[in-house]
């Protein structure tokens, strides 16, 4: 009986040793994990902090360099001379070329802008116009469409590929605006009139044409 108790105690003293080792153990790998947890969560916070520190300091670079382009900018404006405004022409410092090869028109139009003060200068056709504003450039050319040699039309497309006449504002007038309307943008007129036109209404496209011209 006493060996058997023995026995017992024995192993009743194994089990306790066992049971311990276990729970040594398994507070091992606890302790481990919350190790590993505070590790993992100090190294994502100095993530968060280096992350936040750089936005601060790319914050702060833009910042100053935005302030850079302020002042230079307004040390620039600055030093910078005054721009005038531009000055609209007057119909006595404004050219206009007639192109039509009937006489009674060029006379018509031209005493219509003469008694409005502009200065008149008539071509009989369109290689006549041509040749006069090779010669000085006018400020504004008001062209028939069809004339023999050189029509209108042809007249715009030789002006406008032409680097110092492309600018030149052109209105046309004729009696078949609608149907032109597609051949007079493509040559680049700027004002197609239907024929009849008011009259104060080829003196408004004029003076904006003219001052359009002036300005740009």
């Amino acid at each position: 009986q006493a060996a058997e108790d023995a026995k017992r105690a024995a192993a009743e003293r194994q089990a306790a040793e066992e049971a311990a080792q276990v729970e040594a153990d398994r507070k091992a790998v606890e302790e481990a994990l919350r190790a590993e947890e505070e590790e993992r969560l100090a190294v994502a916070e100095a993530i968060a902090r280096e992350t936040e520190r750089q936005a601060a300091e790319e914050s702060a670079r833009r910042d100053t360099e935005r302030k850079a382009a302020e002042e230079a900018q307004r040390l620039a404006a600055a030093s910078a001379p005054p721009v005038a405004p531009a000055k609209a022409k007057t119909p006595e410092e404004t050219v206009v070329m007639i192109a039509d090869d009937s006489k009674v028109v060029r006379v018509k139009t031209g005493r219509l802008l003469g008694t409005q003060r502009y200065q008149v200068v008539m071509a009989e056709d369109g290689l006549d116009a041509a040749q006069q504003i090779e010669a000085a450039l006018p400020d504004v050319l008001i062209t028939d469409v069809d004339m023999p040699g050189m029509s209108g039309l042809q007249l715009a497309r030789q002006l406008r590929a032409n680097a110092a006449t492309a600018r030149l504002p052109i209105i046309m007038v004729t009696s078949d605006s609608e149907q032109l309307r597609g051949e007079a943008d493509a040559a680049g007129v700027d004002v197609l009139l239907g024929k009849p036109y008011p009259e104060e209404q080829l003196i408004a496209h004029i003076q904006r044409l003219a001052n359009s011209q002036g300005s740009a």
